[in-house]
């Protein structure tokens, strides 16, 4: 076909990942990184570029005559101008779903970890500590069931009904808020944003940033939580004011919380999480929720088959139509 194929940041999704196929599309380049006075050079030539974070604006795509189609590795197309792009004719494919079912397995084994304390146990265990007890067990750090308690989920997408299957299963009841308004179903119950601080017990995250839930969770929110609920935020980072947080837990306001996505990433040095010691009241993970071996295999084969569907005519994962 002789189509040339450049991608310019394959660090972001893996060594591990096989992506020997795409040599059958074309001409394939392939970059782990790419610096952004690089972007212009490295895609002038290109008909076909895979990216995951870089600008892809005017000023890193005028030169880039030949370019047909961008294909983002992830569902976010933030970092594209999707109306440039339509001004020049360039089209924007996208990947969905491809990481639901680990961001659920994520979601749940990041809240066992705090709320049934198990950085506390295992340390005493492995502190030598089990072995000088007098007794089988260890009552010291408490926890709680979690049937019968009332999960409330902020974004009632995909990953949202597959957060509220399971916590279902675990006996609980699932409240939602949606943060659109769109958003609505039978099965579940559907409350305004103060019934859900208010009312869960546990709170996971599983919105898109934008106005509406930019800080949504605030001091003012995080004031409206119970002082027994814990918070999940695996949605995007500055949905959560990370200060309002940290000051939260500090105070005692909430039980914990878990972040597998932060305000700025990779994490600042200066970053106020980091001024939050406990592991037993905050977890934090390196935006991994989505990144499962199968996950990440799966995100390529579908960037391979937007591919394949572009270079035979037929839309597919097309952005905006």
């Amino acid at each position: 076909m002789n189509k040339k194929i450049v991608a310019l940041e394959l660090k972001n999704i893996g060594a591990d990942v096989d992506l020997s196929h795409f040599g059958g599309l074309g001409e394939f380049e392939q970059y782990p990184t790419t610096p952004l006075d690089k972007i212009p050079e490295r895609i002038k030539d290109a008909e076909i570029v895979i990216v995951n974070k870089l600008p892809m604006q005017e000023e890193t795509l005028k030169d880039a005559g030949n370019l047909k189609l961008l294909c983002e590795t992830a569902t976010g197309t933030d970092n594209i101008d999707i109306p440039y792009c339509k001004s020049r004719g360039i089209t924007v494919c996208n990947v969905k779903g491809y990481s639901t079912a680990n961001v659920v397995q994520h979601t749940f084994a990041s809240f066992f970890y705090i709320y049934e304390k198990l950085r506390h146990y295992d340390d005493y265990v492995k502190l030598g500590k089990y072995a000088e007890s007098d007794i089988f067990t260890y009552f010291e750090n408490k926890f709680h069931e979690l049937a019968g308690k009332t999960w409330g989920i902020v974004g009632l997408g995909e990953i949202g009904r597959g957060v509220a299957r399971v916590a279902s299963a675990f006996g609980c009841k699932v409240i939602y808020y949606s943060t659109s308004g769109r958003n609505d179903t039978k099965d579940y119950e559907r409350v305004d944003f103060d019934a859900l601080l208010s009312r869960s017990d546990v709170i996971s995250i599983h919105a898109p940033l934008n106005d509406n839930t930019r800080y949504l969770f605030s001091q003012t929110a995080f004031e409206k939580m119970k002082p027994t609920a814990y918070l999940l935020n695996m949605g995007r980072g500055p949905i959560v004011d990370e200060k309002a947080l940290v000051s939260a837990l500090n105070e005692n306001r909430i039980a914990g919380a878990a972040l597998d996505v932060i305000e700025k990433e990779p994490m600042a040095k200066d970053s106020v999480l980091l001024t939050f010691k406990d592991s037993d009241r905050l977890l934090v993970t390196p935006h991994i929720a989505w990144a499962s071996v199968e996950a990440r295999q799966r995100l390529m084969d579908e960037v391979y088959s937007n591919i394949e569907a572009f270079l035979k005519g037929e839309k597919r994962n097309v952005v905006g139509g």
